[in-house]
């Protein structure tokens, strides 16, 4: 059995493709409304659109962390651990208004949903939140086969152009760039567009790393790799387009193709 279906939140679409051969139709469609479910109460605890979201109060000062649901104080914790990895590239804490962290908020839910998804029986999963990809148990074709995913990269300039290809079975895909969004991420430094990378792929196990990895090399571009060599990031590569001279480089065990 598999089902795709298109959750909308977040202000934006959410697509879930799911295969369990072993599952019949009905017990598939239960695991995807639990989903459903879980992305609709991220988006109720952290959206900055929301005045009732707990990271909105927070921001206001109405509440403390203490105050806050257990996957705010962990989303906190995470924010500080990759604001320490990208020496300071993710620092969530200096957006305007306060706290904000929407860098890693998308990647890390959809990584979540993909466990949820995993643990109720399915096999094969894909879900796609509008740039942050996390992918488990490889693409079981219409003949049977399972083979890796395969995900392509779109030039920033010309979308409809791949520049560069990726195979995942299991993992995490974020990708940040100005495409149709023109320039939408901060250097936190100094409150400006951040002008380091045109376009930012990374590749790696967790989604909600991976989405706070491809944000600070936005901010960094060429002077990430000060830090993407760090032991810690060993399995997480890097695809990045430069801003001005528009030539690329790559780090990280997976080259692509």
């Amino acid at each position: 059995m598999r089902i795709e279906r298109f959750i909308q939140t977040w202000g934006t679409v959410i697509v879930v493709d799911v295969a369990a051969p072993a599952l019949d139709e009905d017990v598939l469609n239960l695991a995807i409304d639990k989903v459903a479910h879980f992305f609709h109460h991220v988006d109720d605890l952290f959206s900055t659109y929301k005045e009732s979201s707990q990271v909105s109060r927070l921001r206001r000062g109405e509440i403390d962390l203490v105050d806050c649901h257990e996957d705010v104080q962990h989303i906190w914790q995470l924010c500080s651990e990759a604001k320490e990895l990208t020496l300071g590239a993710f620092d969530p804490w200096a957006a305007i208004g306060g706290f904000d962290p929407s860098g890693i908020v998308k990647g890390w839910a959809a990584h979540c949903a993909a466990d949820l998804l995993v643990s109720d029986g399915a096999v094969h999963v894909l879900i796609n939140a509008a740039g942050d990809l996390v992918l488990r148990g490889g693409d079981l074709g219409d003949d049977g086969v399972v083979r890796p995913w395969p995900v392509g990269i779109s030039d920033p300039d010309e979308v409809d152009q791949i520049v560069k290809s990726f195979a995942v079975i299991d993992g995490a895909v974020a990708t940040s760039g100005d495409y149709e969004r023109g320039e939408h991420i901060r250097d936190p430094r100094n409150g400006m567009a951040a002008l380091g990378a045109k376009s930012v792929t990374v590749v790696g196990p967790d989604g909600g790393l991976a989405d706070a990895l491809a944000t600070a090399v936005m901010v960094d571009g060429i002077d990430a790799q000060r830090w993407v060599v760090r032991e810690e990031l060993r399995e997480y590569s890097f695809y990045v387009i430069n801003r001005h001279e528009g030539n690329a480089w790559l780090y990280g065990p997976n080259k692509g193709y």
